[in-house]
């Protein structure tokens, strides 16, 4: 399998810091946000990776990283996304990458207390498909949440519901197999303009082989100032991608 970061976008809801550079290569406690994402994808055994950025700034990630051999990967492939095109339409630019495998997409701002070495495995022997990982979360609205069976099919995902089925919040990472490059030719842009991940995701359970896991340990993004601040302490406190 491939892995896949989603580092684009302009930042501007951790304006000013964002100034600067992109915000993916701001520091979370001790290091650059986008390496904790590297690692979580290293530690489950994935080490061909794709960084998607974009922005004014992305000649940064080359700086900082290199060839990422210093965090344990054998590849790293960077692509560039003109403008703000959605997550889907990010995914798209990875088709050549990708190249018929199996992919583990994270968003570059989302940093979890754990590891994905299972859901990782569990998706290698998926035959087809996708698969999503969850979070308990104590306010649904203000996430997509999916409605789950007892055998772990994801049977819908509302965004921001105001009465949600379930407290099952989508977090940003996501495992598709390669037919997600066929769905993507067939989206329409939202009503934003942009390709959305969640019309993707609709796609396989309407297919009927969207499976989902339940995310060890806590998860968070660092999008704002506020979940920003919140990754701070508690990395601080607990540490990240823990063997």
């Amino acid at each position: 399998m491939k892995g896949v970061i989603l580092a684009g976008g302009m930042g501007s809801r951790l304006d000013p810091m964002t100034r600067v550079t992109n915000k993916h290569l701001l520091p979370v406690y001790d290091k650059p946000m986008i390496y904790y994402p590297i690692e979580c994808l290293v530690n489950a055994g994935i080490t061909d990776i794709m960084v998607v950025t974009g922005g004014n700034k992305a000649g940064d990630f080359l700086e900082l990283l290199g060839d990422g051999r210093e965090l344990g990967v054998s590849g790293l492939h960077y692509t560039y996304q003109k403008g703000a095109g959605g997550i889907a339409h990010a995914l798209g630019l990875t088709k050549e990458f990708v190249d018929g495998d199996k992919i583990v997409v994270i968003l570059g701002d989302n940093i979890i207390e754990k590891n994905i070495r299972k859901p990782v495995a569990d998706f290698f022997t998926q035959r087809k498909g996708a698969k999503i990982l969850l979070k308990e979360v104590p306010d649904p609205q203000r996430f997509g949440v999916a409605d789950v069976d007892d055998d772990g099919k994801v049977l819908s995902i509302v965004e921001k519901p105001s009465q949600p089925k379930s407290n099952l919040a989508v977090v940003g990472i996501y495992m598709f197999d390669n037919q997600i490059f066929d769905i993507i030719s067939t989206l329409k842009p939202s009503d934003r303009g942009e390709l959305e991940i969640t019309d993707v995701n609709n796609t396989y359970i309407d297919q009927g082989t969207m499976t989902a896991d339940i995310l060890d340990g806590w998860w968070t993004d660092a999008g704002t100032i506020e979940s920003w601040n919140r990754a701070n302490r508690l990395i601080e406190k607990t540490g990240a991608n823990n063997e």
